[in-house]
């Protein structure tokens, strides 16, 4: 393709690396750079180009997108001694696709335009690695009209819904109601996974028996099934992950002065794991509830 901008990418971890191929795929120029350069050959190798920071990636684009774990990540992308407030930005656009908590979007967008005039677009993903890497990711975007239209060829390469939530720091308020649901979901589906497994049922039916139902849902259909099979090697995505997403929920109900108490339970009992096992498969947590399933009905002599 011609004429499409000249993109970096910060932080190549299990979704930036699957967004950067798709991003390559679609035939964006990529210049990237990661924390833990190890990393960079997972891309390279399909035509993106390495640099040796962020600066050296904003120097190289029209648009520079990142993708890291938590607003201090974000901050040391943007105001290291090699970040990107380095680089005058001209108006040029950052498009942020990490998961950060609004207020901490707000004000790093700020200080950044502030020092080197860079515009920012929140724009938080949900859907995981599998969808990133075949466009169908979910964006949430915050931010102005103008610089959404400037990051629109970008966003639609990535996303198959792509909705526009209003101002800066809408698209992460936005993924924070997102990670809610979420995260409830996860353990929701450990728990109905631990009472048909412990009541006798095949559990790999449940997902084909409820579909199109009111408790269908994509994390029964995705998630369930992974969990139904064990099967957390390797990693999708890491318990860390979710629960510094869910810990950012629950900064979010404090600072809004909300008490949600099923939300509330989540966020405890998740952090609780991942604390335990943060490398971990998300879905795993499905591991807290085995000794609880014991055995099933049948095999203790349950009703006939």
């Amino acid at each position: 393709m011609s004429g499409l901008p000249r993109l970096g990418f910060l932080g190549i971890g299990i979704m930036g690396k699957e967004m950067v191929l798709r991003l390559l795929e679609r035939g964006f120029p990529v210049t990237v750079w990661n924390l833990e350069p190890e990393r960079l050959p997972l891309v390279t190798a399909h035509g993106a180009v390495a640099a040796e920071s962020p600066a050296a990636v904003a120097r190289s684009c029209d648009i520079l997108c990142q993708c890291v774990l938590h607003a201090a990540a974000v901050e040391r992308c943007c105001f290291a001694e090699d970040g990107v407030a380095t680089v005058p930005g001209q108006d040029r656009l950052v498009i942020d696709f990490s998961t950060v908590n609004p207020d901490d979007t707000r004000r790093i967008a700020g200080r950044l335009a502030e020092e080197a005039g860079w515009r920012w677009l929140d724009a938080p993903v949900s859907g995981g690695p599998g969808p990133a890497r075949e466009g169908r990711l979910t964006i949430m975007a915050g931010g102005d009209a103008a610089d959404l239209e400037r990051a629109r060829p970008v966003l639609e390469a990535l996303a198959a819904n792509l909705t526009h939530m209003g101002p800066l720091g809408m698209g992460q308020t936005a993924k924070i109601a997102n990670q809610a649901i979420v995260g409830v979901g996860y353990l929701l589906m450990a728990e109905v996974l631990a009472l048909v497994e412990r009541a006798g049922l095949d559990a790999s039916l449940l997902p084909k028996a409820l579909a199109g139902g009111m408790a269908d849902s994509t994390v029964l259909q995705r998630i369930f099934p992974q969990q139904q099979k064990r099967d957390f090697d390797p990693p999708r995505s890491y318990a860390r992950q979710l629960d510094k997403d869910l810990q950012n929920v629950r900064r979010f109900l404090t600072a809004m002065g909300l008490e949600l108490p099923l939300v509330a339970l989540a966020v405890e009992r998740y952090h609780g794991f991942a604390q335990a096992h943060p490398m971990a498969d998300s879905a795993s947590v499905a591991r807290l509830y085995e000794a609880a399933a014991g055995p099933t009905r049948s095999s203790a002599g349950g009703d006939a």
